[in-house]
């Protein structure tokens, strides 16, 4: 066994990677930013309540706010803290987008290396604006990912996002999704759910996944 990975050795069970992707650009100052930090928390408390989840779902987040930040590599969501985010800067999405497909990619090594099964990882991107940067080859990365079946991206859009913008870089089969409100607590405990049904699935398994109660899907 690798040094640097005891987490494998303690636990063993196949994994249900999830990295958050959550813009902290300026523009999520006050009570978006606040509503946000509230939903990662309320997450974590959910999942928690199911022990197989618990022991299955692998999170890390990565903010893009001025400049694109590893706040939390892979855990288990007994060990995952939820960070206090703070908005500042502009919205580099698109290296934000390939910087996650990345770690995703590190992640998958990484599990095979232990002989760790895993589902489809998911990235789930939550955005208030439109990206400040080059975004086209991240778009294209996703959906050469999706197509080839290697991950699923979810893109939430809060108000004043460009959710023609998002249209564009998400996948078809997944339109970007807009929030009511700021309606966070409901969308995390929705992937909390999702990821419950995924953990007690089988690995390739179609999941039919909860209705989607906290937005619009924009089409």
């Amino acid at each position: 066994m690798a040094i640097g990975f005891p987490e494998f050795v303690d636990n063993p069970e196949s994994r249900c990677p999830v990295l958050l992707l959550l813009d902290t650009s300026g523009s999520m100052a006050g009570p978006a930013i606040e509503e946000l930090n509230r939903g990662i928390a309320s997450f974590k408390e959910d999942v928690l309540k199911d022990s197989q989840a618990s022991l299955s779902v692998d999170l890390a987040v990565v903010t893009f706010g001025g400049t694109v930040k590893k706040i939390q590599d892979f855990v288990t969501v007994d060990e995952f803290t939820p960070p206090l985010l703070k908005p500042d800067g502009y919205t580099p999405m698109g290296e934000a987008i390939e910087y996650a497909l990345d770690l995703i990619e590190d992640r998958k090594v990484a599990y095979k290396n232990h002989g760790i099964q895993y589902y489809r990882p998911w990235i789930f991107m939550i955005t208030d604006g439109a990206p400040t940067d080059a975004w086209t080859l991240a778009s294209q990365r996703l959906l050469q990912a999706e197509n080839e079946r290697r991950l699923l991206f979810f893109a939430v859009g809060v108000q004043g996002a460009d959710m023609d913008k998002l249209r564009q870089i998400a996948s078809p089969e997944r339109p970007p999704i807009f929030l009511n409100g700021l309606d966070f607590r409901s969308l995390f405990l929705w992937l909390s759910s999702s990821m419950k049904r995924v953990s007690t699935g089988k690995i390739g398994d179609s999941i039919s996944l909860p209705p989607v109660s906290w937005g619009t899907i924009s089409t």
